[in-house]
């Protein structure tokens, strides 16, 4: 799902296109694939490497996995024995606010997206950390018709988009894997909801909509840093698969390399 130009893999190529840019499986030489390996080494911390613990992911991060929920146990159950031992305090933002009118869940949920820097992936927020990241940002909820349910539905809407964004964010990294066999891997983002990409104010000025939401992410390209812009448009109503919004992803102009990429989708859509 996504605008046209998000989508670099699915523009109309050349028959041999597929061969000029591999799949997204690593080719045999990645080491990755060999036995003694328990990742890519791109990926891993290596000792002179600043700790994970830097800037670039949030705090929230570090201790992740302890919600995330068991499939074997049970997809929705709920981790009560929070307290941190080291400190004896509770983890960021899953404790219920003052006056929330019902409970909700403290259970996070893995994603695709890799960490750079790490052999672990991305944890999104439990519905507990979303609401409290409403509150802080001036919503009450006193004010809407909402229930536990549409909590649950909202992560879930939550979660499909970044899903999306980062398939899209792949389909321009397959221009590169030649040169990242291992593949690249998410440093870190950040939302960007009132500053309109360029691309998003002229097609406003075309008479199309302006996006609801805007993204930006940093991706770590085998050591190299590349952004990307993702506007979230409204696609209508949300389908069983809890996608309903319109993704247009692509690199920013920051590198001629961006430049190169976006010139050559352009080429194969208007030849397609």
């Amino acid at each position: 799902m996504g605008l046209s130009a998000s989508s670099p893999a699915a523009a109309g190529q050349s028959p041999n296109a597929s061969k000029q840019h591999p799949t997204a499986s690593p080719p045999s030489e990645c080491p990755m694939h060999q036995e003694k390996m328990s990742g890519c080494p791109m990926h891993m911390k290596t000792p002179d490497h600043r700790t994970e613990n830097a800037d670039d992911v949030p705090a929230h991060q570090e201790r992740a996995y302890e919600f995330v929920a068991c499939p074997v146990t049970s997809a929705a159950s709920r981790v009560e024995d929070d307290i941190d031992p080291s400190n004896m305090m509770p983890p960021p933002n899953q404790q219920p606010s003052p006056d929330q009118p019902f409970p909700l869940s403290t259970v996070r949920e893995e994603s695709s997206i890799p960490r750079a820097h790490s052999d672990k992936k991305w944890v999104y927020p439990s519905e507990q950390m979303f609401w409290n990241a409403m509150l802080r940002k001036g919503w009450r909820w006193k004010d809407d018709d909402i229930t536990g349910e549409d909590m649950t539905n909202i992560i879930k809407i939550h979660n499909q988009n970044n899903e999306q964004a980062w398939k899209e964010i792949l389909k321009w990294e397959a221009l590169h894997a030649g040169e990242c066999p291992c593949g690249p891997s998410l440093m870190r983002f950040g939302g960007k909801a009132k500053e309109y990409s360029p691309r998003a104010r002229i097609r406003s000025w075309m008479g199309y909509e302006l996006p609801f939401d805007r993204h930006d992410w940093i991706v770590d390209r085998c050591g190299k840093e590349v952004r990307y812009v993702i506007d979230y448009y409204d696609g209508g109503a949300v389908d069983k698969n809890y996608q309903f919004t319109i993704l247009d992803v692509r690199p920013a102009f920051d590198s001629l390399s961006a430049v190169w990429d976006r010139m050559k989708v352009a080429w194969w859509r208007w030849t397609s």
